[in-house]
Formats: structure tokens, C-alpha cells, sequence
């Protein structure tokens, strides 16, 4: 009888499975490729090469998974071998993504501005609801925040609340009336709060009050468009970097508590860091749709409330530079980034410890190197009533919070904190440098990797009491020494010019 010779059967379950492993790897490659080339970082050379390198590898692993392995073990390793490479593939991808959604965040500034206003009164009134002011005198203010104060009188009315109001020409003549008892409450823009625990007399404002009702409206975001140069890998620039006040976001309107140019020169590689104290005395300069008023003496914080444009122009005019970008930060930014990268280092001078901050008493700085988490950077970068030298150490402060965040975001641990540290950075801060000029000054450290050397100075003045237009009553500021004005000048020259 003749024999029938058989075949082992082919494993068709492993043969479908090798299949949709490799179609898996290949459109991870893909879409891992697609965003390396998107994010544009990388030399267009080196991108070929990554290019060439992800096919290879796809390729091999291919021949490898669907025709290489025999036995069963071999079948398990490239298997697994395959799971792992495109598991890596798959992280990096998804990281390339963070980068671009991040950039792509911070480069498109879109929606309103959102300003709250609210009706104060004290916290032992008897008042509970809005109903329960029917009647009452409430103060207003008669031109400080006109546009605000009208949008809420009118929500207050439609709530069919009636008051009488009775107006005031400064924040301080309102609040003391407040105090008096001669009103009942007050109609205050929350912009305007800090400035009234600014004063001594109010500097218990926030726990002595209450909001009885709050009026949220929005404005149109103005843009604000950069005074780009024509190469920035190659030809030096200025930054404002402004630092809101506020802890709602960036989308509320606050004072600009820092402001700092940041003078750039790709070619020297040196960074030259000007501060400017938040309550030096300076003429606003602004286009006058923003609401600001133009020509007014003010402390340099109040302009932040018009914008950061506003900001920019009243430092052009101080300094006779030009700005050519903004980067717009607030306080709650500090403490993700900071805690993102693990900490920064700085290093406190001799005489110059704090056992503990009036800005939070919960953290303080001896001398020598302290590793500061995101509160206490914060609460370092903030403090000034610690140091007899006020507003002047606090910018010094604030300068060594700026290089150690930058020094640590440059340094090779930073890839250990990558994904927090890019959850931090998305809605922290925005800017009008484009995603491309980002992505060439990444791809110019990347490549030529420069050795950055960073210099400091900040401007100075004088202790004073003066006038506020944003106030409308005199507080606390700091006259120009116009010595350290024409130096910060010079230097931001020399810095641009690459002498």
C-alpha cells in the first residue's frame, strides 16, 4: 500500500499574529517619523538619516518576525524583540507629540481676556445675598476701570437689585469709605486687590472683606505682534519676559509683578538679563484702545493690567530699545516647572538667609546651595520684605530662579522628567516668538550645542511716595536712576552688537 507523505501544518496563528505585529510597527514608525519631521528639530541631514534608520530597522525586524523564525524560541525572541522596539518607537512618538502640541500652544494665543469684578463688603456685615444690598450706597469708582464698572452695575440691575451708588476718585478713598462704614460695599475690579494690601492702611483688606457677588465678563485679546529678526540663530534679540500676578491663568487680565528683558546673542553666545523693579516710576506708553492711560505716570506693575503689549512699549520707551518678543508667564507656572524638573539649585550669599518668607511661611533659604521645590522657588522669587534692599534683591532673586530653571531644562536629567516637565510647560506661558523660530533655536542647541554664559544687572532708583494713575491716589514707588537706566541701555547694546 503507498504511503501519503503530510506536511506539518503551517502555524497560521502565529504567521497572522507576526503580520499585525509588523503593520503595528510600521504605522507607529510612521506616525513617530511624521512627528520628528513636524517638530523640526533636527538637521534636514539628520533627519534623513533618522528616516533611513526607522526603515531599516522595520525591514529587519519584518524578515526577522515573518520569515526568519522556525522554532518556537526563535518565535518568542523576535516576537518580543519586536513588542520592545515598538513599544520604544510608540514613547517616542508620543513625546514628539508633547513637543509639538506644546509648542503649538504656546505660539497660538487665542480666546478672551477675562476680567472679574467684584461687590465688597465687610466680613462682619449682615449682608448675605445680592437681594439683601437692595437699597444700600455703594461705592464706585468714577473713572479708574469705567468699562468694568459699568458692565457690572448693569449685571446688578438685571438682577432686579437696585443701589445707590455714590463715586470715588481713588481706590483708596473707596476702600477707606468701605472701612468708614459711609458705604455699604464696593464695586472693585479683582485686578486692583493686591494694590490695596499694598497700602498699610489696607493691608488687611482680604481677610477683613467679603464678595458678596461677582460680575465675569470678556474682552477681546489684542495681538500682539513680534518685531521678529531676520535669523534668530544668528542675529541678536530682546525678550520681555513678563510675569503676571495672577493664579487664575493667563487668560485673566493682572499686574506684570516681573518684568525682565532677556538680550540674546547667538553668535557670542552670551544672555544678558536686565531687571526692572515692578514698582519703578515710569511714563505708560500704549495705543489708547487698550484702556490705559496714555502718558501717565504709574508704577511699571500697573501696566501689566492693560496688557502685555502696554508692558513692552512702556520699557521701549524707557529704555529706547526694541523688543522683539514676549514671553508671558504667570506665578503658578513657577511652582509646575520647578517641581517638573525636580528642583532647581541657587545659591544664597553670605548675610542673606531667611528663616522664613513673608510671601510663605513655610519655607525659608539658609546660605550656600539650597534645593528649592516650586513653592519655595516661588516664595524665593516673590519675597522682598525680608531684605532690607526690598524690590532690588527680590529681581537678583528672581534672576537665579530664571538661570537655574534654564540650566536644569538644558541638562541631560531633564530627560528623566520629560513628560511632567512638558505637562508643566503647556498653558504656563505663551508667547509671539513663531513655532518655527522655537523649533530653530532647539535644532541650533541641539546641533551646535553653544556654550551659554549669562549676565545680569538690574535697574535702580529711589523710595517714593507719588502719584498712581491706575491707583488714583499716591503710593509707594521707585524714581529712575537714570545713571543705571543709560547703563542697562549700554549693556543691552553691547550685548546685540557682540562687542
Amino acid at each position: 500500500m503507498k504511503k501519503v507523505s503530510r506536511k506539518k501544518p503551517v502555524n497560521k496563528g502565529y504567521r497572522i499574529f507576526s503580520i499585525i505585529l509588523t503593520i503595528l510597527l510600521v504605522l507607529i514608525s510612521f506616525f513617530t517619523v511624521f512627528e520628528i519631521y513636524s517638530l523640526n528639530v533636527l538637521t534636514p541631514m539628520l533627519t534623513v538619516m533618522v528616516i533611513v534608520i526607522f526603515i531599516l530597522i522595520d525591514a529587519i525586524l519584518a524578515l526577522l518576525l515573518i520569515f526568519s523564525a522556525k522554532r518556537i524560541v526563535s518565535k518568542i525572541l523576535f516576537s518580543i524583540l519586536t513588542i520592545i522596539v515598538t513599544v520604544v518607537f510608540a514613547l517616542g512618538g508620543f513625546y514628539m507629540y508633547q513637543a509639538n502640541s506644546l509648542l503649538d500652544d504656546v505660539t497660538t494665543v487665542e480666546g478672551d481676556i477675562k476680567n472679574t469684578v467684584s461687590l465688597i463688603v465687610l466680613d462682619s456685615s449682615r449682608y448675605d445675598e445680592l437681594e439683601d444690598i437692595d437699597g444700600e450706597k455703594v461705592g464706585v469708582l468714577k473713572s479708574i476701570d469705567a468699562y468694568g464698572t459699568e458692565q457690572t452695575l448693569d449685571d446688578i440691575d438685571t438682577q432686579g437689585v437696585n443701589i445707590n451708588t455714590e463715586e470715588f476718585d481713588s481706590i483708596q478713598a473707596e476702600v477707606k469709605a468701605l472701612y468708614n462704614g459711609d458705604v455699604e460695599a464696593i464695586v472693585l475690579n479683582e485686578t486692583y486687590r493686591d494694590s490695596v494690601t499694598d497700602l498699610e492702611d489696607y493691608s488687611d483688606f482680604n481677610s477683613k472683606t467679603r464678595v458678596l457677588y461677582e460680575t465675569v465678563y470678556y474682552t477681546d485679546r489684542v495681538e500682539n505682534e513680534a518685531k521678529s529678526v531676520e535669523n534668530i540663530t544668528s542675529h541678536a534679540f530682546n525678550i520681555l519676559i513678563s510675569g503676571s500676578d495672577s493664579r487664575g491663568g493667563l487668560a485673566e487680565v493682572a499686574r506684570s509683578d516681573v518684568n525682565m528683558i532677556v538680550t540674546v546673542n547667538p553668535e557670542t553666545g552670551v544672555i544678558l538679563l536686565t531687571s526692572i523693579p515692578r514698582d519703578y516710576y515710569v511714563t505708560t506708553e500704549c495705543d489708547p484702545a487698550y484702556g490705559c492711560q496714555v502718558g501717565a505716570l504709574d508704577k511699571l506693575t500697573h501696566t501689566g493690567i492693560h496688557g502685555v503689549e502696554t508692558t513692552q512699549a512702556t520699557i521701549e520707551n524707557l529704555l529706547d530699545i526694541e523688543i522683539n518678543y514676549t514671553f508671558r508667564v504667570n506665578f503658578t507656572s513657577v511652582v509646575g516647572l520647578v517641581d517638573a524638573l525636580g528642583g532647581i539649585d541657587v545659591n544664597v550669599a553670605p548675610g542673606y538667609a531667611v528663616d522664613s518668607f513673608w510671601t510663605n511661611p513655610s519655607y525659608g533659604v539658609t546660605e550656600g546651595v539650597n534645593h528649592l521645590n516650586g513653592e519655595a522657588a516661588l516664595a524665593y522669587s516673590r519675597e522682598r520684605y525680608a531684605y532690607s534692599e526690598g524690590d532690588r534683591q527680590r529681581v537678583k532673586n528672581q534672576q537665579e530662579v530664571l538661570m537655574a530653571i534654564v540650566k536644569k531644562a538644558i541638562s541631560p536629567s531633564m530627560l528623566v522628567n520629560y513628560t511632567s516637565f512638558m505637562q508643566a510647560l503647556s498653558g504656563s506661558f505663551e508667547t509671539n516668538m513663531s513655532q518655527n523660530e522655537i523649533s530653530e533655536l532647539i535644532q541650533n542647541q541641539l546641533q551646535n550645542n553653544p556654550s551659554w554664559t549669562f549676565e545680569q544687572y538690574s535697574l535702580d532708583g529711589t523710595g517714593s511716595t507719588e502719584m498712581c494713575a491706575e491707583l488714583g491716589n499716591a503710593a509707594y514707588v521707585m524714581i529712575p536712576d537714570e545713571n543705571t537706566v543709560q547703563t542697562a541701555k549700554e549693556k543691552i547694546d553691547t550685548v546685540l552688537s557682540g562687542e
